[in-house]
């Protein structure tokens, strides 16, 4: 049976995530000795002491991938491997460093520039994302048409059949959800983030990636990744124009499991800080085999399973 691997996004991060394999195996501190090397400051005192930074858009995207890449090391040293992978949103690089489209280094570069475009095109105030539950995606899609009016929103991920993030301009998000409201919609919940990502809204940052791509060198994917953005298999040529459409373009996280269904995945295993993505697959299909790698009592379930599984 196939396994899948799924690398945390941003949003999954926590204060001292990693601590424990950190201090236990000598593999996650280089990883992380590595970073702090390319980053130009210590990437394990921001993670374990300094929550405020930790949770700023320019410090939390290289703190998760460094996390999701040390943790994916482990696995990799015990012989274990995916047979598809896929990750959200930031998670995607995570995935393409796990399937040798670039090393380690590359995507520490990578992600320390997004990570800064992103918060210089979408300052703090400027829009806002609101996960809206139990309506059809037509709806949601109809109703931020409607919004349009007042602004930029739209949905910016599609993570479960019945959970869809909107994202936008303040004004503009408030009328869809005013909208959604009147249409009988219930739960909808305003997230905690500093900035409306995966929208047109991201649009500056999407052009100034594009330029920092044109510097890296993109090698051939050794285990399949599927895109955020088509939820198909990337291949290396597509690799730099997906990455750059993806910061502007809704993440399809529920047909990319579909994807990885359809060829063969029935075990999944989450990557990094958290279980975001556990929950989506609960959601998406109840039958799917699900464990993480977050510490070491979820690591050595996780090698059980993959042991077994091979």
């Amino acid at each position: 049976m196939a396994v899948g691997y799924l690398f945390a996004g941003q949003g999954a991060q926590m204060l001292g995530m990693g601590e424990e394999l950190y201090h236990r195996e000598k593999q996650v501190r280089e990883i992380f000795a590595q970073a702090s090397e390319a980053l130009g400051y210590d990437i394990a005192k921001l993670i374990f002491e300094e929550e405020d930074k930790l949770n700023q858009t320019q410090y939390t995207q290289p703190a998760v991938l460094t996390v999701s890449v040390a943790f994916w090391c482990l696995l990799e040293k015990k012989g274990l491997q995916a047979d598809v992978m896929s990750g959200l949103s930031l998670g995607e690089y995570s995935a393409l460093v796990a399937s040798g489209a670039f090393d380690f280094q590359d995507a520490l570069s990578l992600v320390n520039k997004r990570a800064h475009y992103m918060a210089e095109a979408a300052p703090s105030g400027v829009g806002k994302m609101v996960a809206v539950m139990n309506a059809s995606r037509e709806l949601i899609e109809e109703k931020c048409m409607e919004a349009q009016r007042f602004g930029v929103v739209a949905p910016a991920n599609y993570n479960t059949p019945l959970q869809i993030v909107i994202g936008g301009e303040v004004k503009a998000v408030n009328e869809a959800v005013a909208l959604l409201s009147a249409a009988s919609v219930k739960r909808m919940v305003p997230l905690n983030v500093s900035g409306p990502f995966h929208t047109s809204l991201l649009k500056p940052a999407s052009e100034k990636l594009a330029k920092a791509l044109e510097e890296i060198t993109i090698h051939d994917l050794k285990i399949p990744v599927i895109s955020n953005t088509t939820a198909k298999v990337m291949k290396r040529e597509e690799v730099k124009d997906l990455l750059t459409r993806q910061v502007m373009s809704a993440v399809h996280f529920d047909e990319s499991i579909e994807m990885m269904k359809s060829m063969g995945a029935r075990t999944f295993v989450e990557i990094g800080p958290g279980k975001v993505l556990s929950g989506f697959l609960r959601k998406i299909d109840k039958d799917l085999s699900t464990s993480r790698v977050e510490n070491l009592v979820t690591l050595e379930e996780t090698y059980e399973i993959l042991g077994g599984n091979s």
